[in-house]
């Protein structure tokens, strides 16, 4: 029986659009968690990709109506990695304002500024939590809904 072939991709940056991550975002207090590696492995079949082993997460699927947008906020105990699944999607993360590819990944650590938001279409987003992950650990700093 041929073992199939596994890729550990730690760098989470897609090729060749470069770093996602937001530069001189603050910085969560303590230490960081390293960031998740994402395991390929590839089948006879086609393949898969591995996002977390083993470790406390949450997955959710966020999906966002057309024109809308989730508040600008932060969170204290845990980083995301959003994964874009719809072309259309916008992430402003620290600061910056990325226009992701249908496949393409952005860490944002614990403290960082985020809001996720649909350039037209709906889009939906796969987000996975790492570290403790609780509703109440969202600090809104600017909403459209008037929770903010």
């Amino acid at each position: 029986m041929t073992r199939p072939e596994v890729n550990v991709q730690t760098d989470l940056r897609p090729e060749p659009a470069g770093d996602r991550r937001a530069a001189g975002a603050p910085q969560p207090a303590g230490d960081r968690r390293p960031e998740p590696a994402v395991e390929t492995e590839r089948r006879p079949w086609g393949s898969f990709e591995r996002f977390t082993l083993n470790e406390p997460s949450t997955v959710k699927l966020i999906h966002v109506r057309p024109g809308q947008r989730l508040s600008l906020q932060r969170h204290r105990d845990r980083d995301e990695l959003w994964v874009a699944l719809d072309p259309g999607a916008v992430f402003e993360v620290a600061g910056r304002r990325i226009l992701p590819e249908v496949g393409e990944r952005v860490l944002i650590r614990a403290g960082d500024t985020h809001r996720l938001s649909s350039d037209g279409p709906p889009v939906r987003v796969m987000e996975i939590a790492f570290g403790h992950f609780d509703e109440d650990d969202i600090e809104r700093l600017e909403d459209s809904y008037g929770r903010a």
